[in-house]
């Protein structure tokens, strides 16, 4: 099972055969024709996985027969929070789609639904008169930071708003898979070359 464990089609195999035994007993058709109701891509593979599994195993673990009793209820409880976080999901980009700032934030690449309501959530009931005054609740702004009356140059905040920052920093990264934004990012962090002295300058000579 391993990194389907989540999946719809697993949640409801393992409420129907919640152990080894229930699993073998039913076999591989009719574990294939229950997954392939929520799974059609891969359902007949996983239930080929799942019944090879069992002659695989050499060491028989203890309390199998009380974890197959709790396995039905937790997996219908995971089932039903998937199916709760779904309808939020949907209600949440209504939310988003309805707000008149909406179509200028998706528009920017790497900015999805979940990101721009994590924006408007943070950012709405605040004013700030510049987006210098952004930059910094946010934390983006560099700070310079000082030794007397020597500049020792501009460093990353540690301050700000965290939640937001991260958004942004997640954003940005996704927004690489722009070719405009990776053509950006790759001329910025591209190393800067030493000028080098012209062939046809010729040195003074010494007197």
């Amino acid at each position: 099972m391993g990194p389907h464990l989540d999946h719809p089609a697993m949640l409801d195999l393992l409420q129907h055969y919640p152990s080894p035994a229930a699993m073998k007993t039913a076999g591989t058709t009719r574990m294939a024709t229950r997954l392939l109701k929520l799974a059609p891509r891969m359902g007949r593979r996983l239930a080929e996985e799942i019944t090879q599994a069992p002659g695989e195993q050499t060491v028989v673990v203890v309390g199998t027969h009380a974890a197959a009793t709790v396995l039905p209820r937790l997996a219908e409880q995971l089932a039903a929070l998937r199916q709760q976080r779904s309808s939020i999901a949907v209600e949440v980009e209504k939310l988003v789609n309805d707000h008149p700032l909406s179509p200028v934030l998706t528009s920017m690449p790497g900015v999805g639904v979940r990101t721009a309501a994590r924006l408007l959530t943070e950012v709405t009931g605040k004013h700030f008169d510049t987006a210098g005054h952004l930059a910094s609740y946010v934390g983006l702004a560099p700070v310079t930071r000082r030794s007397g009356s020597s500049i020792r140059g501009e460093h990353p905040s540690r301050r700000g708003n965290k939640i937001l920052k991260r958004a942004l920093f997640l954003s940005a990264f996704a927004a690489l898979r722009n070719p405009v934004s990776r053509t950006y990012y790759d001329q910025k962090n591209r190393p800067r070359q030493t000028p080098q002295p012209s062939p046809h300058r010729t040195c003074p000579t010494p007197v």
